[in-house]
C-alpha cells in the first residue's frame, strides 16, 4: 500500500520582519503555528560579523528549541556586503573572497543552529565578462565554499533568481553539473520566481529541481513581473503546487517570502498561514 504524503512544513522569512526583533520574530511565527523560520543574516537580525556572534548563536538556539521552530539560514540581503551595490560582490565578481567568507560564516551558524541548508544565489555576472568565463568563475566559488561545506556537514542550498546569472532551474542544474554533482549541492526554488520567468509551467519546474530539492519558497506573483505578492494577488495555483510538492516527499522547510510585507507584518503572516493551510 502506498504510503499517504510526507506533511509539509511552513516557515516565514525573517526579511519580511524588518522591523521586529529577531525574537519578537519567533513568537510571533510560533504564535501562528508555522513550523520554522528562514533566517536571513543581516544587519538587523543576527550579523554574522557581529563581536558577540557566538552568544547570539546559542540565545537564538534556545529560542528555536523553545518554540520548536525548525530553522533555514538564507543569505539573500541585497546590500549586506555593499552599501551601493545589489547582492554584491559575487562569486564572479573580483572580490569575491568576501562572498566566500560570509558563506562560511553562514554555513557555521548553519551548524551551530541545526539548519540542514544555506541558501545562496549567483548574483550578476560582472559587465563584460564574458558567460564561459563566468561560469568558470562561479563554479570555482562554489567549490570552494563546498570545502567549508563539508567540515560543517551543511548542504548549499542554490536558487535560481529573476534577472541573475542563474535565473532558471536548468542554468541551476548546469553549475550542479560543473561542481561535479556534489552530494552537498542542492537547489531552493522559489515558487513565484519560477512562474515569474521560466519558459515552462511551475509543476514542470517543480519536477525539474525535484532530484536536488533542499528548500521551498513561495508566494504568490505574475508572469514577467518580480514582485512579491500575498497570496491571491497573482497568478499561481498554490492547490497544484502544494500537491506535487508533497507527492515529492519534500521534507525542507516551504517559507513564506514576502519582503515587502514588513509594515504589516504580523497580518501578512496570519493570512499566508491561513491561506497555505487552505490550500494544503
Amino acid at each position: 500500500m502506498r504510503p499517504p504524503p510526507t506533511p509539509l512544513k511552513f516557515g516565514y522569512g525573517t526579511n519580511g520582519f524588518t522591523h521586529h526583533r529577531l525574537a519578537d520574530v519567533l513568537v510571533v511565527l510560533a504564535d501562528l503555528g508555522y513550523d520554522g523560520v528562514a533566517l536571513t543574516l543581516d544587519h538587523g537580525h543576527l550579523d554574522p560579523y557581529a563581536n558577540d556572534l557566538p552568544q547570539r548563536v546559542t540565545a537564538l538556539g534556545r529560542q528555536l528549541d523553545r518554540y520548536n521552530l525548525d530553522v533555514t539560514v538564507e543569505t539573500g540581503a541585497p546590500y549586506f556586503l555593499d552599501p551601493w551595490g545589489k547582492h554584491l560582490p559575487t562569486l564572479m565578481s573580483d572580490g569575491a573572497e568576501k562572498r566566500v567568507d560570509l558563506l562560511g560564516r553562514a554555513l557555521r551558524i548553519a551548524a551551530d543552529l541545526g539548519s540542514p541548508t544555506v541558501h545562496l544565489c549567483s548574483g550578476p555576472a560582472p559587465d563584460g565578462l564574458r558567460e564561459q568565463d563566468a561560469w568558470k568563475r562561479l563554479a570555482a566559488g562554489v567549490e570552494t565554499v563546498l570545502e567549508t561545506a563539508e567540515k560543517y556537514g551543511v548542504a548549499l542550498a542554490f536558487e535560481p533568481e529573476p534577472y541573475m546569472f542563474v535565473d532558471t532551474v536548468e542554468r541551476c542544474l548546469h553549475l550542479a553539473r560543473l561542481v561535479g554533482a556534489h552530494e552537498l549541492f542542492g537547489i531552493t526554488l522559489d515558487i513565484g520566481h519560477a512562474h515569474c520567468v521560466e519558459q515552462r509551467p511551475v509543476l514542470d519546474c517543480v519536477r525539474q529541481a525535484a532530484p536536488l530539492l533542499r528548500n521551498v519558497q513561495i508566494e504568490d506573483m505574475r508572469r514577467g513581473i518580480h514582485q512579491h505578492l500575498e497570496f491571491g494577488d497573482g497568478e499561481i495555483d498554490f492547490v497544484s503546487v502544494l500537491a506535487a510538492l508533497r507527492e515529492l516527499g519534500h521534507s525542507g522547510l516551504v517559507s513564506v517570502e514576502i519582503q515587502g510585507g514588513s509594515l504589516d507584518a504580523p497580518e501578512v503572516a496570519r493570512r499566508s498561514i491561513e491561506f497555505l493551510r487552505g490550500a494544503a
